[in-house]
């Protein structure tokens, strides 16, 4: 748990390097981009295709870690939907910061899209099963399983003595 811990403030620490530094150089290059699949269909225009799968793949790839690590720092995070959530809540916190605040940097709703993406595929694929091993996921009891029987549960107190029966069963005389 504090190893997860301390791989989520590297994360942020590297989120925030890559996304939050001031780039003047840019600054006639930016636009901010409020509608989804704009910028996505512009970079799979472009002739570069290293430029395209380092802008795209990138960005999909920033996703990853929290989708991995967010349900191991918080459990009751687990689930798509919560990290989907989450992550959507994160990665638009961190454009509007960008696109607000940061110079040369642009509010872009595809990469609030494509971090999330990442996250889905970090979750899925690593995320997880990870966070199942680390904390198992309780066993619910519904109402409509009825109450547990006492006496089944701990078989030294078991009503069934005979040595023919399993332990692990309780069955009622009649």
């Amino acid at each position: 748990m504090l190893l997860a811990c301390a791989a989520m403030v590297a994360f942020g620490v590297v989120l925030a390097r890559l996304t939050l530094q001031p780039s003047s150089a840019s600054v006639p290059l930016t636009h901010t981009n409020l509608r989804p699949g704009d910028s996505i269909r512009d970079y799979l225009a472009q002739p570069a295709f290293r430029d395209t799968v380092k802008q795209l793949g990138g960005n999909i790839l920033l996703g990853v870690p929290f989708g991995v690590l967010l349900p191991l720092v918080a459990p009751g995070a687990r689930g798509i939907l919560r990290v989907l959530a989450l992550t959507t809540l994160v990665m638009l916190a961190v454009e509007v910061v960008q696109g607000a605040v940061i110079t040369g940097r642009a509010f872009d709703i595809d990469d609030v899209l494509l971090n999330t993406g990442g996250a889905l595929l970090g979750y899925l694929l690593i995320g997880r099963r990870l966070s199942r091993s680390i904390h198992p996921p309780r066993r619910r009891r519904f109402w409509w399983y009825g109450r547990p029987d006492p006496a089944a549960e701990d078989p030294r107190t078991s009503r069934n003595t005979s040595r023919h029966t399993s332990r692990h069963t309780s069955r009622k005389r009649k």
